[in-house]
């Protein structure tokens, strides 16, 4: 399984994914989940896959291969907005579907990928869009603050309650590791390590990208903190009076 969880702020955008894969109890494989595309100045796009493994990556070989051979065919690179970006994400999947879909139902396989697409295109804001499994997709509004693909149940409620457009990227940055952590906590087919993509508003490149191990000092305090908070946030509840 996966979770993937791609921030959109008035600052810019925030990305963190984990990178454990599974087809079975004793199958378990690292495998990244984010990919970064830039060009420092003119562009930064920063991809998240969840879904059937062979077809995401299918899906970003042949993007890589469009800007390395650009041909006929747009490529992200050469995409004048975002919208054309999500575009070329969204035909990628298509072109994988009309070459392997068949032979996937064939064995039982379901055609199955989800990517989120976000980032920024010098002369427009920064834009984040969800990617279907049709290479349709939506685009973040307004009133939306983050996508998520993958095991997204456990990790939604603190994003609700405390993500917002005017958070900084720190306060997002930490949000998402809360929400990751409490997924790694409820789903053994989501771990570490964790990638973690900042990008700025207008920086037109990636401000931070690290990945956080077990051993993350920060990470592990957020953890034990987070766990002690609710704990102690609970205890103080008053009883039900009910019984």
């Amino acid at each position: 399984m996966t979770y993937c969880v791609g921030m959109l702020l008035d600052t810019g955008l925030v990305f963190l994914s984990d990178s454990r894969t599974n087809a079975g109890v004793d199958q378990i494989n690292t495998f990244r989940k984010t990919a970064v595309l830039e060009r420092p100045g003119d562009r930064v796009i920063v991809l998240q896959f969840a879904g059937n493994l062979a077809i995401t990556q299918a899906v970003m070989a042949i993007l890589r291969e469009r800007i390395e051979q650009p041909g006929d065919h747009q490529n992200v690179f050469t995409c004048t907005s975002f919208f054309q970006v999500a575009g070329c994400v969204g035909e990628a999947i298509r072109e994988v579907h009309r070459r392997d879909a068949e032979a996937l139902k064939a064995f039982g396989v379901e055609f199955n990928a989800s990517i989120i697409v976000g980032g920024q295109i010098a002369g427009e804001q920064p834009r984040l869009f969800s990617v279907y499994a049709a290479g349709n997709f939506v685009e973040a509004t307004p009133e939306t603050t983050y996508f998520q693909v993958g095991e997204s149940k456990y990790g939604k409620p603190i994003l609700d309650r405390v993500l917002s457009r005017t958070s900084s990227l720190t306060v997002a940055a930490k949000c998402a590791l809360v929400s990751m952590d409490s997924t790694i906590r409820s789903n053994l087919s989501v771990g570490m390590p964790l990638d973690l993509v900042v990008v700025k508003r207008d920086h037109l490149r990636v401000a931070r990208h690290m990945s956080i191990d077990p051993n993350n000092a920060y990470f592990e305090m957020i953890r034990g903190r987070w766990s002690e908070a609710l704990r102690e946030a609970f205890a103080v509840l008053p009883d039900p009076d009910w019984f």
